[in-house]
């Protein structure tokens, strides 16, 4: 069998290398791209998806991945202490912030050496669209088994607001900011259960209420114009394990569910917590996903952000690598720029 097929000349070809967090997957550029301008992650984005989005549709969507899946592009550092910066793709365009992805970069980098540190907690510094993110990894025998990082400052946006939601009624919320804005809302007035067999529902639910919400609410950041919109909508309840704090599940850009508990919204919720008095500094949290996968996070300090009182969370979890691919782009391929079914 011959095994040294290779692709006519005038073929696109991308390279990944996939990782999950927690169960959320991350595809990572590593070969293909063409250079990406810009003095910030912002502006790098912004060319990138003027210029280059059918590569994130071509990569997100179907027939390359699904309309679940989740993505990252490499730049350059745009600080003087960035090690790289990153933005991150979805199936609908593009996040402010990650945090699963920031735990899964943190894996990726170190363990196969793209970025060289040494001793049993390296510190990795990534420019984000939402800022830079500062990771601590942890090493076993020369390899990462978690990662914690300090997030963006967060803070709380609205509390105790309501809304009617065409076909579920009268629901409470607030919104929050981790890295993206959310608006939160429980499991018991939804009369939902966050559970796998649930999760067409959730999906239904998630997105009416986002748009219900985004339509009624005008939402701005206090520093970055392009960060001020509603991300999604994050579902809470009670944990299946008792010692746990919590689940949550976190619907996001078109219908996407994420199987991690959300890096960006734990950390939104720690900020929410602390408003409450719910949740002290140094006080840890653990809070289960869709699938049961566990994400801690902790108020590392307390500041202000713009008019807002904010903490700095910091989140830990785990991730794993699943594999490397090289796709190929057929120019005559009608469906070369992907497709999607949700």
């Amino acid at each position: 069998m011959n095994t040294e097929w290779r692709p006519p000349a005038g073929w696109g070809a991308i390279e990944t290398l996939d990782a999950h967090t927690a169960g959320e997957p991350l595809r990572l550029i590593t070969k293909g791209l063409p250079p990406i301008p810009g003095d910030t992650i912002l502006k790098k984005r912004q060319f990138f998806r003027n210029n280059f989005d059918f590569i994130r549709t071509g990569l997100m969507w179907e027939p390359r991945g699904h309309a679940d899946m989740y993505g990252a592009v490499l730049t350059e550092p745009v600080s003087e202490e960035g090690d790289f910066g990153v933005f991150f793709l979805h199936n609908e365009g593009y996040s402010t912030m990650c945090g699963h992805a920031v735990i899964a970069l943190a894996k990726i980098i170190l363990d196969t050496g793209m970025v060289k540190k040494e001793g049993k907690n390296p510190e990795i510094k990534m420019d984000t669209p939402a800022g830079l993110v500062k990771a601590v990894a942890y090493r076993e025998e020369g390899r990462v088994t978690q990662v914690s990082f300090l997030n963006v400052p967060s803070f709380v946006y609205l509390k105790e607001q309501k809304i009617q939601i065409p076909d579920i009624g009268g629901i409470h919320y607030d919104i929050a900011f981790g890295g993206a804005f959310y608006a939160f809302c429980k499991a018991d007035e939804l009369n939902v259960s966050l559970k796998p067999e649930h999760y067409a529902r959730l999906i239904h639910l998630g997105r009416s209420i986002k748009k219900a919400v985004q339509n009624s609410v005008d939402i701005s950041h206090p520093l970055e114009e392009e960060l001020g919109f509603l991300y999604g909508t994050i579902i809470t309840g009670p944990p299946e394990k008792p010692c746990n704090h919590s689940r949550n599940v976190c619907v996001f850009a078109d219908g996407e569910v994420d199987r991690s508990p959300t890096g960006t919204g734990v950390s939104a919720r720690a900020a929410l917590h602390y408003s409450r008095g719910e949740l002290k500094k140094g006080e840890t949290l653990v809070i289960e996903s869709l699938i049961g996968t566990e994400f801690k996070v902790s108020v590392k300090e307390v500041t202000t952000f713009g008019p807002y009182k904010a903490v700095i969370p910091k989140v830990t979890g785990s991730a794993s690598i699943t594999g490397t691919s090289r796709f190929y782009f057929d120019p005559e391929d009608p469906l070369k720029k992907g497709f999607i079914l949700r």
